[in-house]
């Protein structure tokens, strides 16, 4: 990995690190419909003019039914519980329940497509689910006030992303990357137009909830997006998904800056068995197994 992207990849890091920051800054003041559907449409708007520059609108056209189910499985939705999550639970914990995303695309990989499962990954994922399930059992209170139904969104939000995945490699293999970003957010922007005219809040945003939103919707989204797919080309997409290990690292580091939000050891050692899982699961960490054998020579 060269340095240029290694340093893209802390970057994208920091910037989806600094989404969940976002969402707790304006999720208050728009509500979890209009920040999702304000983000979507301002990484749309990001994302069409690059789009019309490298002549991918075909693309579009010819596959916009799976793009708009990608759209609402893999924003649409997922922005909408992440939102609604960052009501009541912090940036840190939050992202720390991101970072089980590859678990469930691996988990959703073996069951729909038959992906294999190596004793290393079978165990990696038995790890980390057991770390999300510990966190959630450790966090989860549906008690008034309590953040269960918090981190249930939350997981449900993961479970959106690991089907996205397998869905599109399934139906969208081959398709160019910009083209399922850019028309991915346009249709999560369809999606959500009508539910954020209806749930649009009857107060009018400050100045800092609507600067929180333009933020996540043009860098944390659309700029985001556009530093992945360039990492996926240049490095791999095994590679770019080491992302995951430093999202909640940031994101964490922004929690505790701005918001003074405070780690705990639970969510530290939550988050430390949870990204062990996630690293076998994905073939990220490769460790010698009893019984396989080396190739001599």
């Amino acid at each position: 990995m060269k340095t240029s992207d290694a340093g893209e990849l802390v970057l994208l890091a920091a910037l989806w690190g600094a989404s969940f920051l976002f969402m707790r800054l304006g999720a208050a003041e728009f509500g979890p419909v209009a920040l999702a559907a304000v983000r979507v449409a301002g990484a749309t708007l990001c994302l069409l003019p690059l789009l019309a520059l490298r002549g991918q609108f075909g693309a579009l056209r010819s596959h916009w039914k799976p793009i708009f189910t990608v759209g609402l499985i893999n924003s649409a939705l997922p922005f909408l519980l992440y939102s609604y999550a960052a009501l009541s639970i912090s940036a840190g914990l939050s992202s720390i329940f991101n970072a089980a995303t590859p678990l469930f695309g691996a988990l959703i990989a073996w069951l729909w497509l038959r992906d294999r499962l190596t004793p290393p990954r079978i165990a990696g994922l038995a790890i980390g689910f057991a770390g999300v399930l510990w966190l959630a059992w450790d966090k989860a209170s549906f008690k008034p006030g309590g953040s269960g139904w918090a981190v249930l969104a939350c997981l449900g939000a993961t479970l959106c992303y690991g089907l996205a995945a397998s869905y599109t490699k399934k139906h969208l293999a081959g398709v160019a990357p910009l083209a399922v970003a850019t028309g991915s957010q346009l249709g999560a922007t369809v999606a959500l137009a009508l539910p954020a005219l209806w749930w649009w809040p009857a107060a009018t945003p400050s100045p800092t909830a609507w600067g929180a939103a333009a933020l996540l919707a043009l860098l944390c989204t659309g700029v985001a997006y556009v530093l992945y797919f360039r990492l996926i080309a240049h490095i791999g997409a095994a590679n770019a998904i080491t992302v995951t290990f430093l999202i909640p690292v940031f994101a964490v580091a922004w929690g505790w800056l701005f918001l003074a939000e405070r780690p705990t050891g639970a969510m530290a050692l939550g988050c430390v068995v949870i990204l062990l899982g996630t690293g076998l699961a994905t073939g990220v960490l490769k460790p010698a197994w009893p019984g396989r054998v080396r190739p001599a020579g």
